[in-house]
């Protein structure tokens, strides 16, 4: 019977794979759990997969050229992720190992927590919340409505698409910063990085991690934002200048920010950063809900499947190259077949 090893730890099991992902994963294989308490270094994870034909990995889970290298009965790796920044692809195909990755499922989560964190910073709820945890009796101070403000995205993807809809929703003007897309729907605009940062009330960075767009945040950016902007960042840490980042919030070049990322382990914002008295900070919750988890992990649920049955797995990154995949469970590596790269 096929064998599969499930990296998640199981703090992480609990928050990223339900419960029915795994009963599922386990009426079509042998599934061997992961009892580390910390994330498997790859020697470690090599060990633990000794005998496995699948390994099911959560997004934090490296794979360089040596996992392939050292595993020789391995046909897929399958990713519980969009993101495989990680996963050396290129050696995998080299060895014949399929990989694939799951859908973005956490556009409505992610964008509901920017939603949540634009009214925070608008009313000081969070800030006035401490005052009293605290036994102090907070200032009473003027809010902002969203109603009538302008909304300026950065990174016009799923979230961004889902976020500019719940942002209609409230009455925002929407303007949209991306240059590999068009938005044309009903009163949202498309603008240039410069406009979005200068004419816009909250500016919400999604745009996707890449060399292009390291420190896309930065002085400049910064600078020319209105006095009175939040910034928010749900996307990446690498994307923010950090220095820059409290610089204009010291200096009062903008109002406040909102943190889901950083550069800390896991994406996770840097303590220091998120202590600042201007900044609300979370760790890298913003896509945490149960039906955002679930959503992901019945993806590689279902991409197992097909491998059992013979098919070919849905958003498959090198099926080209599984001839590992093919020669084990049937699949045919046909380079024609239509690959999804979102």
């Amino acid at each position: 019977m096929t064998k599969i090893f499930l990296t998640h730890s199981p703090q992480t099991l609990e928050n990223y794979y339900s419960k029915r992902a795994l009963d599922q994963l386990r009426e079509c294989a042998t599934v061997k759990l992961n009892t580390s308490r910390h994330l498997l270094q790859v020697d470690e994870l090599i060990e633990a997969a000794q005998g496995c034909q699948i390994i099911v990995s959560s997004r934090e889970t490296a794979a360089p050229a040596r996992l392939f290298e050292q595993l020789p009965g391995l046909a897929a790796f399958c990713r519980v992720a969009v993101d495989i920044r990680n996963i050396d692809v290129e050696a995998a195909s080299a060895h014949g190992v399929l990989v694939t990755r799951a859908t973005p499922g956490f556009d409505t989560s992610v964008s509901e927590w920017v939603m949540g964190v634009m009214i925070d910073l608008s009313r000081g709820i969070s800030r006035a919340a401490a005052d009293y945890w605290q036994g102090r009796i907070p200032a009473v101070t003027m809010g902002r409505e969203l109603r009538g403000s302008t909304l300026g995205i950065v990174g016009y993807g799923f979230i961004g698409r889902k976020l500019a809809t719940m942002a209609r929703a409230f009455e925002m003007n929407v303007l949209v910063c991306d240059p590999f897309v068009s938005a044309h729907e009903p009163g949202i605009r498309q603008a240039s990085f410069a406009e979005v940062a200068s004419a816009s009330d909250y500016v919400v960075c999604l745009a996707p991690a890449s060399p292009e767009t390291a420190n896309l945040f930065g002085r400049k950016a910064f600078q020319t934002m209105q006095p009175h902007a939040f910034f928010i960042n749900a996307s990446r840490g690498e994307l923010v200048d950090e220095q820059a980042l409290v610089a204009a919030l010291d200096e009062q070049v903008i109002a406040g920010c909102a943190l889901d990322v950083g550069r800390a382990e896991d994406q996770m914002p840097t303590p220091a950063i998120a202590a600042h008295p201007k900044i609300i900070a979370n760790p890298h919750i913003g896509g945490l809900t149960p039906q955002a988890s679930e959503h992901q992990a019945m993806d590689t649920v279902r991409q197992v499947q097909a491998l059992l049955a013979g098919k070919v797995p849905s958003d498959a990154v090198n099926l080209e190259h599984a001839s590992r995949a093919s020669r084990l469970f049937g699949v045919k590596s046909n380079s024609s077949v239509e690959l999804s790269h979102e």
